[in-house]
C-alpha cells in the first residue's frame, strides 16, 4: 500500500513545487526583477544544489566525459535550460501564471512532432494509437491558439479574502503596466518547443552518458554561464542583480534549489519506479494548483477563453498519452510473442537432427575415424 502511495505523493509534491515557482517568480518579476536575471540566478543556484548529488551518488559509476559528450550536453543546455527558461520566464512576465502553465501542457504534443520528424517516433496513422497522437496534437495546438487569441468574458468566481503585501503591490503594478496577451503566450509556446527539442537531444545523450545527475549538473553549469551573459547584455546595472529584496532572493533560491534539484530527484525516482507515462499524467495538476493560487494570492481573473483553451490542451495531452501508452503495450506484446515463439537452442538441435539425421551420422563417423 505504501509502495503504491509514495510515487503518487512524490508527483503531487513535484507539481506543488513547480506551482510555487510560478507564483514566486511572477511576484519577483512584478516587484522589478528582470526575468533574464532570475533565470541566471536559477541556473547558478541549481548548479550549486545538484553538484553534491552528482559527486556523491555517481562518483564510482560515472562514465568518462569525452569531447563528444560535452558537446551533446552543451546542446542540451542551450535548448533545455537556456532557451526553454529564458522564453518561459519572459513569457510569464508578459502573461499570467495560469496561462503559462496551461500552454506548458503543449509539451508532449510538440515532443511527438519533433520526435516524428527526427524518426525517433512512429506516427502509425492507420492505427488507433497513431490517430490518437495526431488528433491530440491538433487539439493541443487548437487549445493553445484559442487561449492565446481569445479571452471572452471574465468568469465571476468572487474575490479571495487572502491579503498579501506582495500580492497587493503586484495588483497595482499589473493594472498600470498591463500584460501583452499575444507576446506572453507566444513565448511560452516557443519555450515548450525548445523543451521538446531538448527531449529529442537528451535521448541519445542519456544513452551515451548514463549519469543523470552529472549530466544535469554540467548542463546547469553551462546554462548558468550562458544565461549570465544574456542577462548582463540585457541589464548590466548592479541594482538589477541585487537580491536585497526578500521576494527576489526567495524566488531565485526556490527556482534553483526546489525546481532544479529536489524535483529532479523526485522525478528521476518516479520515472524509475513507475515510468515516464505515469509522471506525465500529473502535469495538468500544475494548472489546477496554479489557477487556484493565482486567484487566491495574485487576484488573477479567469476568462472564458482561458478555461476552454486549457480544457482543450489537457484533453489533447491525455489523447497523446493514451496513444503512446497503447503503442507501447502493442510493441511489448509483439516482443513477448516473439520471445515465446523463438525456439531454444535445444529445440533447434533436435530439429536439425530430425531434418538431417544422415549428415549428423556421417559427421560423427568422420570424427571417430
Amino acid at each position: 500500500m505504501l509502495a503504491d502511495f509514495m510515487p503518487f505523493l512524490a508527483n503531487v509534491l513535484v507539481q506543488l513545487g513547480y506551482a510555487g515557482m510560478n507564483i514566486t517568480s511572477k511576484l519577483a518579476m512584478e516587484s522589478g526583477m528582470k526575468p533574464l536575471v532570475l533565470v541566471a540566478y536559477r541556473q547558478i543556484f541549481g548548479t550549486l544544489a545538484i553538484a553534491p548529488f552528482a559527486f556523491f551518488l555517481e562518483r564510482k559509476t560515472r562514465p568518462k566525459i569525452t569531447k563528444q559528450i560535452l558537446f551533446q550536453i552543451f546542446l542540451c543546455s542551450l535548448t533545455g535550460a537556456t532557451a526553454n527558461q529564458v522564453f518561459y520566464f519572459v513569457g510569464l512576465e508578459n502573461s499570467t501564471a495560469t496561462v503559462a502553465c496551461a500552454l506548458n501542457n503543449v509539451l508532449p504534443a510538440a515532443t511527438f512532432v519533433f520526435a516524428a520528424l527526427c524518426r525517433q517516433e512512429t506516427v502509425g496513422i492507420k492505427k488507433a494509437s497513431g490517430q490518437a497522437k495526431v488528433l491530440g496534437t491538433l487539439v493541443c495546438v487548437g487549445g493553445a491558439m484559442l487561449l492565446s487569441f481569445y479571452h471572452g468574458h471574465i468568469i465571476d468566481i468572487g474575490e479571495s479574502s487572502i491579503h498579501w503585501k506582495y500580492s497587493d503591490n503586484m495588483t497595482s503594478k499589473t493594472t498600470s503596466n498591463g500584460s501583452n496577451f499575444f507576446l506572453g503566450p507566444f513565448l511560452v509556446m516557443v519555450s515548450a518547443v525548445a523543451w521538446a527539442v531538448w527531449f529529442v537531444i537528451q535521448g541519445p545523450t542519456s544513452k551515451n552518458f548514463p549519469a543523470p545527475y552529472t549530466c544535469t549538473a554540467l548542463m546547469c553549469f553551462m546554462s548558468s554561464i550562458e544565461c549570465t551573459i544574456i542577462g548582463l547584455f540585457s541589464d548590466h546595472k548592479v541594482s538589477a542583480w541585487s537580491l536585497s529584496s526578500s521576494i527576489r532572493l526567495i524566488a531565485a533560491l526556490y527556482a534553483g534549489i526546489v525546481c532544479n534539484a529536489i524535483t529532479l530527484c523526485l522525478l528521476s525516482w518516479s520515472i524509475q519506479t513507475r515510468g515516464p507515462l505515469y509522471v506525465s499524467v500529473f502535469s495538468p495538476l500544475l494548472l489546477v494548483i496554479v489557477a487556484v493560487l493565482s486567484w487566491a494570492l495574485l487576484r488573477e481573473k479567469l476568462y472564458v477563453g482561458t478555461v476552454v483553451g486549457s480544457v482543450l490542451i489537457v484533453g489533447g495531452l491525455y489523447a497523446v498519452l493514451w496513444g503512446k501508452d497503447r503503442e507501447s503495450k502493442q510493441v511489448k506484446g509483439i516482443e513477448e510473442i516473439g520471445e515465446v515463439t523463438k525456439p531454444s537452442s535445444t529445440e533447434k538441435d533436435d530439429l536439425e537432427m530430425q531434418l538431417h539425421p544422415q549428415a549428423k551420422a556421417d559427421n560423427h563417423q568422420t570424427g571417430s575415424a
